[in-house]
């Protein structure tokens, strides 16, 4: 028998959303980090910041409680204007926030800074909360805009933090079961740890279900799409949105294409590999009939084989 719509909203309000709070908290802290930041950067260069945007997960509401395996972390985006976007002046760029950082935070261990490949990261021990700088080139065309660095791969892609959170907003208008899906996903990637798969791809697979399919009626059963999408699939079908409809469409090589709906020259899931993808579509199949099997034995106990031990759908 199926999980009503109301059992697996109870999980997602009661295990897997971020609380009031805790939100409350993270504001309070990211916001003292962005002040300090700004003053840092306007003493100590020449740059000019036009903006900054909290974005990824935490912005869009699909962001999850920690535990052991699911991190806190809220992505900063520092627009900076009048720069070149040669990969020299993009580097260059990490290295600073990474110096500024450590000189706002003295008594903070080394080990708690870090340079990834788009960010310069700080992690605060107490909270759990990491913060990811995100320092970007504002494209002059479009002020929304702006240009980033892979330190890894020294490419350099154009990127919108604002209309990835309007779009995860758009989709739940669309659909008020959304971000419940999204943290339900996100959970079972956490637990099942498909190297390769991110935050982003199950946000945007589940947008690219809801367009084909509609609202959702059953959690459930949207759910095991998802995971039956990911599995029959295989992942080789390329995603595209109706926002990329206008443009010319971009032929890409990876072994698997989700074009990002702020660019459509952009492919987001550019970095799995044909091994990662296929134990991603593994991965999703056992979940898949791990699921079926819940259902129709109605058995809650098994759906922990899914999302672990704190799945509950009632008070205990």
């Amino acid at each position: 028998m199926p999980l009503t719509n109301a059992s697996f909203q109870y999980y997602d309000s009661n295990v897997l959303r971020l609380s009031s709070a805790k939100r409350t908290e993270y504001h309070s802290q990211v916001d003292n980090l962005i002040s300090e930041l700004k003053k840092h950067i306007i003493d100590q260069s020449d740059l000019k910041i036009t903006k900054v945007v909290k974005a990824g997960s935490f912005a869009k509401y699909t962001i999850l409680n920690k535990t052991t395996e699911d991190s806190i972390d809220v992505d900063v985006v520092f627009y900076i204007s009048d720069q070149n976007i040669d990969s020299e002046t993009l580097e260059n760029l990490n290295d600073l926030i990474y110096e500024l950082l450590t000189k706002i935070y003295p008594s903070k261990a080394i080990d708690d800074f870090t340079i990834q490949r788009r960010a310069a990261t700080v992690s605060f021990i107490k909270s759990g909360l990491d913060v990811d700088v995100v320092p970007v080139i504002q494209d002059k065309e479009n002020l929304e805009y702006g240009w980033q660095y892979d330190i890894k791969t020294g490419e350099r892609n154009l990127t919108c933090a604002p209309c990835h959170i309007d779009f995860v907003k758009n989709q739940k208008n669309k659909d008020k079961h959304y971000r419940t899906l999204v943290r339900m996903a996100k959970r079972w990637k956490n637990f099942a740890q498909p190297k390769g798969l991110k935050s982003f791809h199950i946000e945007l697979i589940l947008a690219f279900l809801q367009n084909r399919e509609g609202p959702t009626q059953s959690i459930e059963k949207r759910f095991c799409e998802f995971l039956m999408y990911i599995a029959q699939t295989k992942l080789n079908d390329r995603i595209d949105f109706p926002e990329n409809d206008s443009k010319t469409k971009k032929y890409f090589s990876d072994p698997v294409v989700i074009v990002d709906p702020a660019n459509h020259e952009n492919n987001v899931a550019s970095r799995i590999t044909e091994d990662e993808k296929e134990k991603i579509a593994e991965l999703a199949l056992k979940a898949w009939e791990t699921a079926i099997y819940a259902s129709v034995e109605n058995d809650e106990a098994v759906w922990k084989e899914i999302f672990g031990n704190k799945f509950k759908i009632k008070d205990q």
